[in-house]
Parts: structure tokens; sequence; C-alpha cells
């Protein structure tokens, strides 16, 4: 089980809804209910999708290594 509040929590939690926000963004109902916003702090979702959809195999790769951290090295 990982800490939310250590710097590992930290990352898998931006990891998680950046993965979630692009995945979001590639299904239409829910992209127009709720990656609508672009600015506030819904905004903050909006811009998680798109770094996910632009940056998609650095989160992937990222992912992938905080998955083999976690379960081998923590």
């Amino acid at each position: 089980m990982t800490n939310a509040y250590s710097f590992d929590g930290l990352i898998i939690f931006g990891l998680l809804v950046i993965c979630t926000c692009a995945y979001m963004r590639r299904v239409p109902r829910l992209k127009q209910w709720f990656l609508s916003e672009k600015k506030g702090f819904l905004g903050v979702f909006y811009k998680a999708s798109i770094i996910g959809t632009r940056l998609h195999l650095a989160v992937a790769a990222s992912c992938v290594l905080m998955g083999f951290y976690v379960l081998f090295l923590k």
C-alpha cells in the first residue's frame, strides 16, 4: 500500500489522474460532461487530459516504471 502523503504517493496519484483524464478525453460523452471546463479548478482535469494525450509515450513509460518500483523495489 502506498501512502498518499509521500513523494511516491503523489507521483502515483498524478499519473493516475493523467491516465484517467486522457482516457475520458477519448470517450465523447465523458469528454462533453467532465472536460468541458478549461479554467478554474476543473480546468486541471482538462490540462491533465491534454498532457496524457500529447505525451502518451512518456506517461506510459512512467506508469510502467512506477508499477515496477511499487511491486518489486518498495
